[in-house]
């Protein structure tokens, strides 16, 4: 019998990292052969200490869930942060792991990383065909990288050295584990908490940024980690699997988008919040409409199972599990 495989799951904390183990521990992984690093035992911007975890561990495989991430306002305001500390994080992680015999690795991106006025659904080989949302450049730039470095060693090594790492582009995703800061959360854990609030406190209305009217795709956490583990698992590389030659990234989307103002009033039935819903219109929107073409994902035997309802319940089921904000 083969021997099962050393796993490293970079970023395990984190929502899509804690997810991915879930889907580990489902599919019968062993926990003794899963391989993790608070960031206080391991700052994964510092080349030397990575280098050396990965000489000492020597994983099997790895799966790059580490980022900085936040939303429209975190990235306009800290841009540098952004794009700094996921380039030093993907350089480092990328760079041990080939340097220390991995073989797979699978690079965790971001849809952001496609042209702000790119066709609807976004394609794989739409990447660098046009000029990026502003609000969030620097972290897109950054996730672009990731891919490339990805490429670059599949070309430069794959053929002399089994090098294949894999490129997965999500799009936004929501689910158990995330972060509800008031300020630097993504929108779904940032509504849930300000409608949460306002119920609590009896508000007669929530204003939310922008116009209401971009449209977004949302994806539950848990069927992304089930894509990742089923993209890791294909036996062929992704370059293989596509016309466009070294093309080793794929979409992974729900199939379908709301308007923000859709899922705002879906989040508010949720929590049962029954006021008014206003728009600031001074505020970006951001990307007008971000929807993901999946298909090539879909071809490969992969589909999602989670429906925004049922997600959005299980993720408010979470919020109020994990934070001290309760019904009076």
């Amino acid at each position: 019998m083969p021997s099962v495989p050393s796993i490293y799951i970079a970023g395990h904390s984190g929502m899509v990292g804690s997810a991915i183990m879930r889907q580990l521990q489902t599919a019968g992984h062993p926990t003794d052969k899963v391989i993790t690093r608070n960031h206080a035992d391991l700052d994964l911007t510092d080349q030397a200490a990575v280098r050396t975890f990965f000489e000492s561990e020597k994983p099997d495989q790895v799966y790059l869930a580490a980022a900085k991430v936040g939303g429209i306002q975190a990235n306009n305001t800290y841009p540098a942060n952004f794009i700094y500390n996921n380039l030093m994080i993907q350089a480092n992680v990328i760079d041990a792991a080939f340097h220390s015999g991995v073989k797979k690795l699978l690079f965790l991106g971001s849809s952001c990383i496609y042209p702000k006025l790119a066709a609807q659904p976004m394609r794989e080989d739409d990447l660098l065909t046009g000029t990026l949302e502003s609000t969030n450049e620097p972290y897109a730039i950054a996730k672009i990288a990731g891919i490339k470095l990805c490429e670059s060693y599949n070309r430069q090594y794959g053929a002399s050295h089994g090098v294949d790492y894999r490129s997965v582009m999500p799009t936004n995703l929501y689910g158990p584990n995330d972060n509800y800061h008031p300020e630097n959360s993504h929108v779904i854990p940032a509504l849930i908490r300000r409608f949460h609030e306002a119920k609590l406190s009896s508000a007669p209305s929530v204003t939310i940024w922008g116009t209401g009217t971009p449209k977004r795709e949302f994806l539950y956490v848990d069927d992304m980690a089930a894509a990742c583990v089923h993209v890791m698992t294909l036996p062929k590389p992704l370059y293989e699997q596509h016309t466009q030659p070294m093309l080793s990234h794929i979409n992974v989307g729900y199939g379908s988008d709301v308007t923000i103002a859709e899922v705002a009033q879906t989040i508010a039935q949720v929590v049962g919040y029954t006021g008014q819903i206003s728009f600031d219109t001074s505020k970006p929107d951001g990307t007008p409409r971000k929807l993901m073409d999946s298909s090539r994902l879909h071809n490969l035997g992969w589909h999602a199972k989670v429906s925004l309802q049922k997600g959005l319940l299980l993720t408010y089921a979470d919020f109020l599990a994990s934070t001290n904000i309760r019904y009076k």
